[in-house]
C-alpha cells in the first residue's frame, strides 16, 4: 500500500503518496481539474474544511438513510462554493443522474488508481474488510479495542506454545503422564467444539449438525460420525458438554486436552488421580492452563523477550491516528493487567509513531483487567491507575486520557456521554467480545480473524479442485435425474400401471434394466471420483477440518453463522481499516435464497411464466 510509505512519520505518508503522482500528464485533462482538487482538499493549508464550505451533520440534525443508517457524521457541501472548488456545476451536476454517476464512477476509479489507493471493487482481498449488517463508519463516534490478538498478534507457534509448555508442566507436576507429547497447532482450528461428554472435538454446521469429528487425535471416519451424532445437534447454551473455541488463546488448551484423551483412553493415567472420565479430564487440564495463566510466569516470559512472540504491524498506528484525527474516540478496553498492556502497547506502537507520542496518546480512555465479559453485563468498581508502577485509587467516572481498572461499559458510555450504536467495538473473541457488547448494549462489532489472511488464498488456490467436483456433482445429478426417472417407470409397470410419458411407457423390458444398470454404474464410479475430492476440499487450509467458515462444500461452519450473527463487519487485522479511511460506508451483500436461481432464470423467460 502507498499508504504505509513514511511509517515512520505518518503526518508525511499522505505527501509522499500524493507525490508518485505525475502531474504534468494530467493538467491537459478533466481529471487534472480533479486531481488538482483533490490534491488542494487533501492539503489542510490550501482550503478551508470549515462551515463556510463544508458542514458534518451532527447527532442532533442527523436522521436516518434510506438503509436505515445514522447520518451522523456526513459531510454537506453548500453549493454556492463549488465554482471556489474549479468544478464546473451545470457540467457536472446537470442530466440524468445515471450518466452522470457512471461517468463520476469511472472517473473515481481513474483517479484512485493514479492516488495508488485500491477501489472498493478491488479492496476484496485477504485485507479487505466483510460486512454482514450494514455500517456507516462516520456516524461511529467511538471505536474501543480489545488487546490480544486484536491490537497486536501474537506467534501462534510461540505464544500458544509456551502456554502448552506451561500447561503440560503443570499436569506432570499433577500426576499426569505427558512424556513425548509435542504442541501441534494444525491439529485444530477456531470454531471448532469440544465435546467434554465424549472426549471429541468436533466441526458443525451452521444448523449445528456435525460433520466431522475427532476422538483424541484420531480423525473419525464419516460413518463413525453419523452413528455418534447422527440424532444430535450442538448446542453452545449447554455448557456444562459443549466449549467453543471462540479464539486462538483456545489452541494450546484443545492440543493439550486431545492429546491427554489418547492418554486417558490407553490407560496410561494412574488410578492415583481417581477416577476419571473424558469431563473430569477436561477440567484438570483447564486448572493447569489457568495456572499458567495466573502465577505469571508465561506473561513474565513474553514482556521479558516480546520480539519473540509479537508479530508487529507498521501501519497499525497509522490507522488509530488516522480514526482519531477524524474525530473518533479510541477506546482500550482489555482484559490484561496494566504492567502487561503497558508493556506489549510501548513495544508494538511507540517506534511506529510520529513526533515522540506514544500509545497512551492515542486513546481517549484506557481500561485494563476490564473482566470481559462481565464488563458488558454488569458493573464492577472502577479504580485509576495513578503510578507507573500500578497503584490504582477508586474513582467514579472516567475522563478523557484516563488509565482505568475495572468498571463496566456503561460507565464508559456515560462518561463520554456516547450511547449504543454509537460505538463500534473490535476484538477477536465471538463471546467475550463481539457477542456480549452486541446483546448487551447494542454497539456495533468488528471481528479480527486473523487466520482470514490464510483461509482467503486458500480458497483463491481451491478454485480449480472446486469447480471440478461442483461439475462432477452436477453431472451425477443429471444423470441421478434420469435414473430415478426410469426407476418410477420400472415401478409403475410392475404395479400394471403406465409410465409419466408415452415414450417411457413404450421402453420394452430389457431396455429399461440395462439403461438403469449402465447408469448406476456411473454413478457408483462418481461417487468413488467424488468422496475423495469432497474431503480433500480444504486441505489447503487444514487437512483435518478443511476451511474455517465451511462445513462441507456449499455450507457455513458454525463459526462463520455465529461471525454473521454477532459480527457486523471482520476482517483479519486491524490496520486493514487504513486502506477504507474513517468515513466508509460498508454494505452488506445481497444474501442468497435456495430459491434465487430458480427465480433469476424463470425472470428471463416470461412465456414460461405467463403458461
Amino acid at each position: 500500500m502507498a499508504a504505509a510509505a513514511s511509517l515512520g512519520n505518518p503526518a508525511l505518508t499522505r505527501v509522499t503518496l500524493l507525490g508518485r503522482i505525475n502531474k504534468e500528464q494530467l493538467l491537459t485533462s478533466r481529471r487534472a481539474q480533479k486531481m488538482t482538487l483533490c490534491l488542494c482538499a487533501m492539503d489542510s493549508k490550501s482550503v478551508g474544511v470549515g462551515g463556510d464550505v463544508f458542514s458534518v451533520t451532527s447527532s442532533a440534525k442527523s436522521g436516518v438513510d434510506y438503509l436505515g443508517q445514522s447520518t451522523k457524521g456526513d459531510m454537506n457541501v453548500k453549493l454556492e462554493h463549488l465554482e471556489a472548488f474549479g468544478v464546473d456545476g451545470e457540467e457536472t451536476l446537470e442530466g440524468p443522474i445515471e450518466e452522470v454517476a457512471r461517468l463520476e464512477a469511472h472517473e473515481a476509479e481513474d483517479l484512485l488508481r493514479d492516488l495508488g489507493i485500491p477501489s472498493p471493487s478491488s479492496r476484496n482481498s485477504p485485507h479487505g474488510i466483510f460486512c454482514s449488517r450494514t455500517l456507516n463508519l462516520r456516524s461511529i463516534s467511538a471505536i474501543g479495542y480489545d488487546m490480544d490478538y486484536t491490537l497486536m498478534h501474537y506467534n501462534v507457534m510461540a505464544w500458544e506454545g509456551r502456554a502448552y509448555d506451561y500447561c503440560m508442566e503443570n499436569l506432570r507436576n499433577m500426576g499426569f503422564p505427558v512424556d513425548g507429547l509435542a504442541f501441534d497447532p494444525d491439529l485444530v482450528i477456531r470454531g471448532l467444539v469440544i465435546d467434554k461428554e465424549r472426549g471429541n472435538l468436533v466441526k458443525a454446521d451452521r444448523f449445528g449438525y456435525i460433520k466431522r469429528a475427532m476422538h483424541g487425535t484420531k480423525m473419525l471416519s464419516t460413518r463413525d460420525v453419523s452413528e455418534i451424532y447422527g440424532r444430535e445437534l450442538v448446542d453452545l447454551r449447554k455448557e456444562n458438554r459443549w466449549e467453543f473455541l471462540n479464539t486462538l488463546f483456545s489452541v494450546s488448551e484443545a492440543v493439550a486436552y486431545m492429546q491427554m484423551v489418547d492418554r486417558l483412553d490407553d490407560g496410561a493415567i494412574g488410578a492415583a488421580l481417581g477416577p476419571l472420565d473424558y469431563k473430569g479430564l477436561y477440567k484438570a487440564v483447564g486448572k493447569a492452563l489457568f495456572r499458567a495463566h495466573v502465577e505469571g510466569q508465561l506473561k513474565s516470559e513474553i514482556m521479558s523477550n516480546p520480539e519473540l512472540f509479537v508479530e508487529p504491524d507498521p501501519v497499525l498506528p497509522l490507522t488509530l491516528l488516522d480514526q482519531k484525527e477524524a474525530g473518533k474516540k479510541l477506546l482500550l478496553i482489555t482484559n490484561s493487567d496494566y504492567h502487561y498492556t503497558d508493556k506489549m502497547m510501548q513495544h508494538s506502537f511507540n517506534r511506529f509513531l510520529p513526533n515522540d507520542m506514544g500509545w497512551r496518546d492515542l486513546f481517549d480512555i484506557v481500561i485494563v483487567s476490564a473482566r470481559k465479559p462481565e464488563f458488558f453485563q454488569m458493573s464492577h468498581p472502577l479504580y485509576e491507575v495513578v503510578t507507573g508502577e500500578g497503584l490504582m485509587r477508586p474513582c467514579f467516572k472516567a475522563v478523557a486520557g484516563g488509565l482505568y481498572s475495572g468498571g463496566s461499559a456503561q460507565m464508559v458510555e456515560n462518561s463520554l456521554n456516547i450511547h449504543g450504536d454509537e460505538i463500534l467495538y473490535v476484538g477477536d473473541h465471538i463471546y467475550t467480545d463481539v457477542s456480549q457488547s452486541k446483546l448487551h448494549l447494542r454497539w456495533r462489532t468488528a471481528l479480527i480473524l486473523r487466520e482470514l489472511e490464510e483461509e482467503y488464498s486458500a480458497l483463491i488456490h481451491s478454485r480449480g479442485h472446486r469447480a471440478s467436483l461442483i461439475e462432477l456433482i452436477n453431472q451425477k445429478e443429471v444423470v441421478g435425474d434420469l435414473f430415478n426417472q426410469l426407476r418410477l417407470a420400472l415401478q409403475r409397470r410392475t404395479q400394471g400401471r403406465p409410465a409419466q410419458t408415452l415414450a417411457a411407457t413404450n421402453l420394452d423390458d430389457e431396455e429399461l434394466t440395462e439403461s438403469m444398470q449402465k447408469l448406476l454404474i456411473v454413478m457408483q464410479r462418481l461417487d468413488q471420483k467424488i468422496a475423495p475430492m469432497l474431503e480433500a476440499d480444504g486441505d489447503l487450509f487444514n487437512k483435518r477440518w478443511g476451511f474455517l467458515s465451511r462445513a462441507g462444500l456449499w455450507d457455513k461452519s458454525h463459526l462463520m453463522r455465529q461471525i454473521e450473527k454477532y459480527a457486523d463487519i471482520y476482517t483479519s487485522r486491524v490496520s486493514n481499516f487504513l486502506h477504507y479511511t474513517p468515513f466508509t460506508y460498508f454494505r452488506s451483500q445481497e444474501q442468497t435464497l435456495a430459491h434465487d436461481s430458480y427465480s433469476f432464470y424463470c425472470s428471463h423467460d416470461e412465456t414460461t411464466i405467463d403458461r
